[in-house]
């Protein structure tokens, strides 16, 4: 049976936001509701950031393409939640799905909720659940001192930070964790590092939680150098980042593309590029490569 590795784990997570995490959860949907992805919520550019501006709620954009990823296709849900509008009107630009999520959120007590309604219209087994339900911006800081607020303008620096935080400190969502200490695999990228994979890491609660994990965790890089102000920096300077922000090493393997499957260390390369886009995984080509690489003695350990 294909991915037969990955079949053997109960509880998988994947960690990020953006198209990567997407990409990610839609690789192992076959999982059900044995996979959960935890989404960044501070993306403030597009559709989301004018939400954001106006309502003060988090950012829907990085779920709302989660869901779609997981979603059944063709299908009128699908159709009708990726629907953007265009024109000249008021609502130009807007993305349905994410006013759809802001409509149910109003409706509903908890962000998470609203989540959880569209899932089942949309018939996703898959938990999808965002890292804070409260609004939170990421701040970058320079080296001269100076903080740069908000993922667009992070993602414009010309050098890299020497720290990031969130503003305000927000909780993290007690499922998110709950999810994190039953993983037994959990998944890292890929994605834009600073703006994806490290806002769920900022939280304190989230960390610790993390730190103290007994799961296998794999890093899955990125197929082409991101346009921000991480692009100069190495595999080991993202792994550093990971380390100073959690006090431990937590990063087991790291999964890379390359023409032919080979291992270096801890580094495993597989190819991966999806040829319909060169900075796309494939998705059945990436659940391979990771069914390749656990390891099954992680679910033992976790048990016990």
């Amino acid at each position: 049976m294909k991915h037969n590795a990955l079949n053997h784990f109960k509880h998988v997570v994947a960690i990020g936001g953006g198209h990567g995490l997407g990409r990610v959860l839609s690789s192992l949907s076959f999982l059900g509701d044995r996979l959960t992805g935890i989404v960044a919520t501070t993306d403030n550019g597009g559709s989301t950031g004018r939400l954001r501006a106006d309502q003060n709620c988090i950012a829907w954009g990085d779920l709302r393409n989660c869901l779609s990823e997981l979603a059944e296709r063709p299908s009128m849900g699908t159709l009708l939640f990726e629907y953007r509008f265009s024109g000249k009107m008021e609502l130009s630009g807007h993305n349905l799905g994410n006013l759809i999520l802001l409509a149910l959120d109003e409706l509903c007590v908890r962000p998470l909720e609203a989540v959880n309604l569209i899932r089942r219209l949309l018939k996703i087994e898959t938990s999808v659940i965002p890292m804070s339900e409260h609004p939170t911006h990421l701040v970058a800081i320079e080296a001269s001192g100076n903080r740069v607020l908000g993922e667009l303008n992070v993602d414009n620096m010309t050098d890299t930070p020497i720290a990031l935080s969130l503003e305000p400190q927000v909780s993290v969502t007690k499922e998110a964790c709950e999810a994190v200490k039953e993983a037994e695999l959990i998944i890292l990228g890929p994605g834009s590092f600073l703006t994806s994979i490290m806002p769920p890491l900022l939280l304190p609660q989230f960390a610790e939680t993390l730190a103290q994990s007994k799961a296998e965790i794999i890093l899955i890089d990125n197929l082409t150098k991101e346009p921000s102000p991480i692009s100069h920096c190495s595999v080991k300077d993202k792994l550093d980042w990971c380390h100073q922000l959690l006090g431990v090493e937590i990063v087991d393997k790291i999964l890379c593309h390359a023409d032919s499957p080979t291992q270096k260390n801890n580094m495993y390369f597989y190819p991966l590029r999806s040829k319909h886009h060169i900075g796309l995984h494939d998705r059945l080509a990436l659940a391979d490569a990771l069914s390749s690489m656990v390891n099954l003695k992680h679910i033992t350990a976790q048990a016990s």
